[in-house]
């Protein structure tokens, strides 16, 4: 947007500047020095973008305001020179007369041209400076991008081993045990890795799909507890195809597996997406001889990628008591649909 304002500025400078000095003019009874009238206007067109592209872009330099005065200075002697070629070496070739009167010392022609030239150099400066700054910002928030795209991924590649070791680990044991259950545990996580390894890769997917990672992985881990049952699950999904950056909810989920007691007891577990904002609610009771940090390596990651991607529209409340632990996250999803 502000590359077609700043065209519009020039364009609308240049049809002014022609309507005013050209046009007007000629239309007028005043009409003596049109060709004079051109030749100016076409030395403001040169040195106008000779200072914008050239001068100002190498002498600016806002810790030195010297080095900038002599930039002006320097636009001064550009205006001059080209106005002396134009209009005191060309001009007399096809007119037959020059615009200065002979003799004119060097001083009063660059005083003259340096008053005949401010406004132009003034205008051309002030362009070039906003073109200057726009690029810097452009670049700032690129850079910004960047680094943000980087650290996502970075968070996004602790994701995967970290939600895979502790799967096996379940696996191992149900292997170990020679149970019944180890065959579909392993369908189960075969399952789950074709959903992380094809979707990690995207920046957003479907509130749906992000729940469906939160179903396999609690089929799954049913497998290992005696009182699955107990695990408490109310889902109210009215926007199924709402964006949500992906394995965003599931780290809450393993983590209350990992850490919490299912020896006759489960956990609570409610997620709604009401007028487009998610709530995600989970309490879980903890083991008392866990030496372990509840808040591990997959809650902090959830918590850097919240800030990053969900800046001011994101509330993440973590209680923990001795017996207890427990996640209130809410998202504003709004304007994040898939059509």
């Amino acid at each position: 947007m502000k590359k077609q304002q700043l065209l519009f500025l020039h364009l609308f400078y240049w049809a002014f500047n022609f309507s005013y000095s050209i046009l007007i003019p000629l239309l007028s009874e005043y009409n003596q020095t049109f060709v004079l009238n051109i030749t100016f206007f076409l030395v403001s067109v040169i040195t106008f973008y000779i200072n914008y592209f050239f001068i100002v872009p190498f002498f600016f330099n806002i810790k030195k305001l010297y080095f900038s005065i002599v930039g002006f200075f320097v636009s001064v002697a550009c205006f001059a020179f080209f106005r002396y070629l134009v209009e005191e070496v060309l001009l007399p070739l096809f007119a037959g007369h020059g615009n200065y009167a002979e003799g004119t010392s060097l001083g009063f022609y660059f005083a003259d041209n340096f008053f005949y030239s401010s406004s132009t150099l003034f205008i051309s400066t002030a362009f070039s400076l906003f073109n200057i700054f726009f690029k810097i910002d452009v670049e700032k928030q690129k850079l910004i991008e960047e680094k943000k795209n980087s650290e996502l991924q970075a968070l996004k590649t602790q994701i995967n081993p970290h939600f895979i070791f502790n799967t096996l680990n379940n696996i191992y044991s149900l292997v170990y045990q020679n149970s019944d259950k180890a065959l579909p545990a392993i369908e189960e996580l075969s399952q789950l890795l074709r959903y992380s390894t094809k979707d990690l890769e995207k920046d957003f997917i479907p509130l749906n799909k992000e729940i469906g990672y939160l179903d396999s992985l609690i089929e799954l881990e049913k497998l290992r507890i005696k009182n699955p049952e107990l695990l408490i699950i109310r889902k109210k999904i009215n926007f199924p195809n709402l964006n949500i950056s992906p394995m965003l909810l599931v780290p809450f989920v393993e983590n209350a597996f990992k850490h919490g007691d299912f020896t006759g007891k489960g956990f609570t577990l409610d997620i709604s997406d009401d007028h487009q904002k998610l709530h995600f609610y989970l309490r879980n009771f903890k083991k008392q001889k866990s030496k372990d940090s509840v808040s591990g390596i997959g809650i902090g990651n959830v918590k850097k990628r919240l800030e990053i991607l969900y800046p001011q529209k994101h509330k993440l409340a973590i209680t923990e008591t001795a017996t207890d632990f427990s996640v209130d996250l809410t998202i504003d999803l709004r304007d994040n649909s898939i059509n």
